[in-house]
């Protein structure tokens, strides 16, 4: 007979104190944000206790204290953390013997020959790490090798309710978010501008803080909030997100938000990307920094707005059945209860 779970012991959530779980919360309440607890993770509630640890930055001493083993003694709670910037602050300043955390970044900063030394050394203590990207499981597992953390792919979820389907405009207009340091501009403004070129009277609307010059026809929006992008999703024909190479599937979020709104994608093809897009079915993949492809599937949804309308609601129908932040956290819940 399975343990009920507000008789289990809490699983500790580490999470940077600067973000604040509490002020999340405030402004869940009016309605300003998805979910009650930042990606959804109260949702874990359902199987467990949850609280809620604050992580300040580590200072030069816990640091030093750390790599030199005499830092504080682990507590004997399960804890985990988002990624594993916050796993090394928990790690360095209150650690655990026993931890989890999703990774994000790592594989790409390996990539890219960023110094990780000393986060791979606190990262080979955990017990499992997940990534929301299948194409990172491979490279993991050959960094930690067989005595290290278990690997394991969860699927990334949304909040459904928030992001709600919404009817398919009648007006024409491209849409794309997003400011992570894997998004290409450039690639997507050559898109762009060859959209209007061949398509004027198309709306294109970047909401996005790069620095490069947009082209002529396309209206750039800084910073928006949840409920504002929500709005944007609604009047779009189409989202468009162009990335560099990248395993962590930048762009996800967003893609899955314009599902759940019911609007289709076309997203660059980075490896992973294809366990969230289905080819024809809820959007298009096309190869990195081909900024022709991505201007002609544009144009191609744009033109035919039935078959756009239909790939939205399938892309909706895939948020509901595999990726919303339920399922996400039932999938965490099984490494961490």
């Amino acid at each position: 007979m399975s343990t009920p779970p507000h008789e289990r012991r809490p699983l500790i959530w580490g999470f940077p104190a600067e973000q604040s779980v509490t002020r999340w919360e405030r402004r869940h309440s009016a309605g300003e944000v998805p979910s009650v607890w930042p990606y959804g993770l109260d949702g874990l509630c359902e199987y467990a206790p949850v609280a809620v640890l604050d992580l300040p930055a580590p200072g030069r001493l816990s640091r030093l204290r750390s790599r030199v083993g005499i830092g504080p003694r682990p507590r004997a709670q399960t804890a985990f953390t988002w990624d594993e910037n916050a796993a090394f602050r928990m790690q360095v300043a209150s650690p655990y013997e026993r931890f989890a955390s999703g990774v994000i970044w790592l594989t790409d900063m390996i990539e890219r020959g960023a110094d990780t030394g000393r986060l791979v050394e606190v990262l080979r203590g955990a017990e499992t790490l997940w990534v929301l990207s299948e194409a990172q499981v491979e490279p993991l597992r050959a960094l930690f090798g067989s005595a290290g953390p278990r690997i394991v792919a969860v699927p990334f979820g949304v909040d459904a309710e928030f992001f709600s389907p919404r009817p398919y405009p009648d007006r024409p207009r491209i849409v794309s978010v997003g400011n992570d340091r894997d998004r290409d501009p450039q690639t997507l403004f050559r898109a762009l501008a060859r959209v209007h070129e061949q398509r004027p009277d198309v709306e294109l609307i970047v909401q996005s803080s790069a620095s490069t010059d947009a082209p002529a026809g396309v209206e750039v929006v800084q910073r928006m909030s949840h409920g504002e992008l929500h709005e944007l999703y609604a009047t779009a024909s189409v989202i468009a997100t162009a990335t560099r190479p990248n395993l962590h599937v930048s762009g996800m979020t967003v893609t899955l938000e314009a599902f759940a709104t019911g609007r289709p994608v076309v997203n660059t093809a980075t490896p992973g990307m294809s366990q969230y897009v289905t080819e024809e079915r809820t959007g298009h993949l096309v190869p990195l920094g081909d900024d022709e492809a991505l201007a002609q599937r544009l144009i191609g949804l744009i033109d035919d707005p039935q078959r756009a309308a239909e790939m939205g609601l399938a892309g909706r129908r895939d948020v509901e059945e595999r990726f919303t932040t339920h399922e996400m956290c039932a999938h965490l819940a099984q490494i961490l209860v």
